[in-house]
């Protein structure tokens, strides 16, 4: 997806417009969801899986929504990073544990937020949930579909909170538009959304052993490299659908209002043939009902289009990109998108639209005093574990939940089996 400065201005103008006047433009403000003390206290939390998504909730973890008590991982290595961002943000440096049942067992936890490899989902989080223990899992949901289910029950029959890490659905761009635009018809009727993710690079990541008499076989991997590199091989991984797609398709089927029908996908290891078992190019064509199509690809060989969500309507296109801007262009003209750049802090106003002349500028008032900073993904994610803390707390409901997750799901899943059976399978 690549816009001109012209057609980025217009674009940008053109979707701040459409929200002028609207609750929706007030959703671009939310920082966060509590006012005042937080009832019943910070939750308590322990941390399963310290990588690089683990350190990325670590992050945003923050007083007074969340108090980390305890930090779990079978690469102490990964827990020295983890202590260091705690550090960075002025926190205590908690307990640390190679065993998650032993941090349970040990440390008065009432909520746990996991970010395992994809095969230790369901097992982790039931484990959790049956402790009585809430928990905040990464996406996606869990390897398989029988995982995904056993994690519901589990929650249900529990009486616990369980939210699967989709952070877009705790945007406030995506939230504003959702409600201001695409709820409000403003597309029309839209037929067709194309989901991109691409990069030029290789996932694979190199690192050696905590130590050189490191075994990580106790925990299921045959070696270091299968725990390093564990998205390259089935065993533990569904690939690039499940780790990159399942973020998109959420969204697509968040504005279709359902999750798709049927999938053909294809794609194979093209590029980095060095023993990897995930495919380094993937394309599905998703089927949803009403004549409606999401097509999704991620490629390794070429970065020029990023990551973005794109859907066609009767009435005009909206773009989402990189989760950062958004772009409304109406059909027919010859304008171009217009992008929305939002704080990720402050009490103010918290948009701009970065290019735009002064006499340009929205009228609403709560666009007037606009922003220096664009909206960062870390601000969902922040949002994210706040209304986990407030669904415990409070009873607040999730705005992604288990249901919706299992959508993005059971197509992903189901799209990897399309791509090693060429063939198309329904969901």
């Amino acid at each position: 997806m690549n816009l001109t400065p012209t057609q980025r201005e217009q674009g940008r103008r053109n979707f701040m417009k459409a929200l002028a006047g609207t609750p929706a433009l007030a959703a671009l403000a939310v920082t966060s969801y509590f006012r005042g003390p937080v009832k019943g206290g910070p939750l308590r939390v322990g941390f399963i899986g310290t990588g690089g998504q683990g350190r990325a909730l670590l992050g945003v973890a923050m007083p007074p929504f969340v108090d980390v008590r305890a930090l779990c991982d079978i690469n102490p290595a990964q827990l020295k990073l983890a202590d260091a961002i705690l550090e960075k943000n002025t926190l205590p440096v908690p307990r640390h544990y190679s065993d998650w049942k032993e941090m349970l067992a040990k440390e008065d936890l009432e909520a746990v937020i996991m970010a395992p490899p994809l095969f230790m989902h369901a097992d982790l989080a039931v484990a959790c949930l049956d402790a009585g223990k809430h928990v905040l899992c990464e996406k996606m949901m869990a390897w398989d579909v029988a995982g995904c289910e056993r994690m519901r029950d589990a929650a249900i029959r529990n009486k616990r909170v369980l939210e699967i890490g989709y952070q877009r659905f705790y945007s406030p761009l995506y939230t504003a538009a959702n409600d201001g635009i695409l709820q409000r018809g403003l597309l029309g009727e839209v037929y067709h959304a194309r989901l991109a993710w691409h990069r030029n690079g290789n996932w694979r990541r190199q690192g050696a052993p905590p130590s050189p008499d490191y075994d990580p076989s106790a925990w299921g991997y045959p070696t270091f490299e299968h725990l390093l590199n564990w998205r390259l091989y089935k065993k533990y991984s569904r690939g690039l659908f499940a780790e990159l797609g399942s973020h998109l398709l959420s969204i697509a089927s968040w504005v279709f209002g359902a999750g798709p029908e049927a999938v053909y996908a294809s794609g194979g290891v093209y590029r980095f043939k060095d023993g990897r078992e995930s495919a380094d190019h993937v394309y599905g064509t998703f089927e949803y009902p009403g004549g409606r199509t999401a097509v999704f690809s991620s490629i390794e060989s070429n970065a020029f289009d990023n990551y973005y969500e794109m859907f066609f309507g009767t009435k005009g296109t909206l773009i989402l990109s990189a989760e950062q801007e958004a772009f409304l262009f109406e059909e027919g003209s010859e304008g171009a998108p217009t992008t929305v750049a939002i704080a990720a802090a402050g009490p103010g106003p918290v948009l701009e639209s970065t290019e735009t002349q002064p006499g340009n500028r929205p009228t609403d008032p709560r666009a007037a005093s606009a922003a220096t900073q664009r909206f960062e993904r870390r601000t969902s994610t922040k949002l994210e574990i706040e209304r986990f803390a407030a669904a415990v707390r409070t009873g607040q409901p999730l705005a992604c939940g288990p249901d919706r997750a299992m959508i993005s799901a059971r197509a992903c899943i189901r799209a990897t089996e399309s791509l090693e059976q060429r063939a198309r399978l329904a969901i």
